[in-house]
């Protein structure tokens, strides 16, 4: 068997595989916190809060609805988004002005509150959630037996977060997000209505939190706190990558998660700290960081 530094080539793809699952969650969830910092420059700690949200909205749907996945896939993102208009509207534009510190603060007492009260309801021993019938099984790769639905988390992921970079950076719809943040009197004067926008904006930045929820609760035990359990990482990788960048935490999403399922296999014990360190590295070499724009 072919071996690199004393490991078998056959465990390092494996890791390589489950380090793109994992970094495909990273990438979702970094990118919905991108996208509200560096169009609204809000620090939105209620993001591990409302993706947890969208993986409760997808099992509750389906046992008292009967709603399926592939609803569920559209619904919840909107029904949580609605709640993040509903958010920013009545509680972050009333801040708006203020230090981002402000908005820190807010949105993690909002964080503390949905998960106080939804933890009362369901308690913290999870819920769970049954695979779609059309993904039941796997193929075999040669190195590794991969879940069909572990290749299709993969894909949306990647579909979508494309999809956000291209509307945001290449499209008239997205130079008037930009335009209406940075400078909010000049368009509205053109008889843009911001206020929407903003709220708009917040709202589908919360929706991609939710959709990550959704591929999440076939996978992971849905929990209140579940997200609490993410949330730093997926900081760090903002960090990391840039804060406000859309590509940058697309592209540091998907290199943590990596990063990650290599040091499981060299230094099992220290995986679950090497994105800190290379947080810190980031920040002490280029404190923008990797694909951030310097100050």
């Amino acid at each position: 068997m072919t071996m690199i530094l004393g490991v078998p080539i056959a465990v390092l793809l494996g890791q390589l595989l489950l380090g793109l699952i994992n970094g495909a969650f990273y990438a979702l969830l970094s990118l919905g916190l991108a996208v509200i910092f560096g169009l609204l420059k809000i620090i939105n700690f209620a993001h591990g809060a409302l993706y947890m949200l969208g993986a409760l909205c997808t099992v509750v749907m389906f046992d008292a609805f009967g709603v399926n996945y592939w609803v569920s896939l559209f619904l919840a993102p909107l029904v949580v988004g609605a709640f993040g208009v509903l958010i920013e509207y009545f509680l972050l534009r009333r801040i708006a002005h203020e230090d981002h510190i402000y908005s820190l603060l807010l949105t993690f007492g909002v964080a503390l509150l949905i998960q106080g009260v939804l933890t009362n309801i369901y308690g913290v021993s999870g819920l769970r959630y049954s695979m779609p019938e059309v993904f039941q099984g796997g193929v075999n790769l040669g190195f590794m037996f991969m879940p069909y639905y572990r290749g299709w988390v993969i894909l949306m992921a990647l579909l979508v977060c494309f999809g956000t970079w291209f509307v945001i950076e290449k499209t008239k719809l997205g130079s008037y997000l930009r335009a209406g943040t940075e400078d909010s009197q000049l368009m509205q004067g053109f008889g843009i209505n911001v206020p929407l926008l903003v709220s708009l904006t917040y709202g589908f930045g919360v929706a991609l939190a939710a959709f990550a929820g959704v591929l999440a609760a076939p996978i992971y035990s849905v929990t209140p706190v579940m997200g609490s359990h993410i949330l730093i990482v997926v900081f760090a990788v903002v960090v990391i990558g840039g804060m406000g960048s859309i590509a940058g935490a697309v592209i540091t999403g998907l290199l943590m998660g990596v990063i990650e399922g290599f040091t499981k296999v060299f230094w099992p014990e220290f995986s679950s700290a090497v994105i800190f360190l290379v947080m810190v590295v980031v920040l002490l070499i280029r404190p923008s960081g990797l694909f951030g724009k310097e100050a």
